[in-house]
């Protein structure tokens, strides 16, 4: 049986997201981002942009402990040398002498070698390569099994969730045991949820906008949004929502939005795969 307990690090109240930030163009939003006071960088093996995020970071100044790097691994290299393979690469990509949070990207439950990739970050935890572990869009079926296999549960599930989404089963069960909850899509990339009329009646409530009002919302839900922003008028604007207090009716009407499957993307963990 699990067992609760607290997660092994520090998340700030909003991340980054990095997804095709690239190339020196990519290096110069991170850093603007860095200015504008964000210290949680989300990247991923297959974004191809681990050397980007890690050049900025590098260039930052801030002393190192500051700002936390996250990568993902692919599901082409679950198995368990290949993983370590991959989570070296990321490290030397990213020209850091580590990892602050790294994740398995995606179960993959079809090919069923997750638990050999769990083994490979605990290897590369042990080894300094990577400071805390994690994974992404695990379900709780999945979760138990590479904690009874290893006796290591992981730190944070990076999942879908936004308003459309919101996901209390998981949170409740991230929360009773300890795991770190983070959001992708928190803006619900890809819907109408910026236009609203519920959100777009709370955001004139408090002079704001609707995408402050939706991070807000993140912050009292209880977990960690990743938005992406590359201009510094949005950065800005997201990293403002911190400053956003909900009222209880206010949270409870957006949460309402939850719809059945609310998955903007089609990718169930159960089945959906990624390599």
């Amino acid at each position: 049986m699990l067992t609760p307990r607290g997660p092994a690090t520090a998340f700030p109240a909003i991340g980054f997201g990095t997804y095709k930030l690239n190339g020196a163009e990519g290096v110069e939003v991170i850093k603007r981002a860095i200015g504008h006071g964000y210290r949680l960088f989300d990247s991923a093996f297959n974004y191809e942009n681990e050397g980007a995020v890690g050049k900025a970071i590098r260039e930052a100044p801030l002393d190192r402990e500051q700002l936390k790097l996250t990568s993902k691994l692919p599901g082409r290299h679950h198995s368990y040398k290949e993983a370590l393979a991959a989570i070296e690469e990321s490290v030397f990509r990213s020209g850091l002498d580590y990892i602050d949070i790294y994740l398995i990207h995606w179960p993959n439950p079809r090919v069923g070698k997750y638990v050999e990739a769990w083994q490979a970050l605990i290897e590369a935890r042990e080894r300094e390569l990577v400071r805390t572990i994690g994974v992404s869009n695990f379900l709780p079926k999945h979760l138990e099994r590479i904690e009874t296999a290893t006796g290591v549960r992981p730190t944070v599930n990076q999942i879908e969730l936004h308003p459309y989404f919101p996901q209390l089963k998981a949170l409740a069960y991230h929360r009773e045991w300890g795991i770190v909850t983070e959001a992708w899509s928190p803006l619900g990339r890809g819907s109408d949820l910026l236009s609203n009329s519920v959100i777009k009646k709370i955001a004139k409530a408090h002079n704001a906008t609707p995408g402050q009002v939706v991070l807000a919302w993140h912050r009292a839900l209880g977990s960690v949004p990743l938005p992406k922003a590359q201009s510094d008028a949005r950065q800005i604007e997201n990293i403002a929502s911190l400053k956003l207090v909900l009222t209880d009716a206010e949270f409870a009407a957006i949460t309402r939005l939850g719809r059945p499957d609310g998955r903007l993307h089609d990718q169930d963990p159960a089945t959906y795969e990624e390599f």
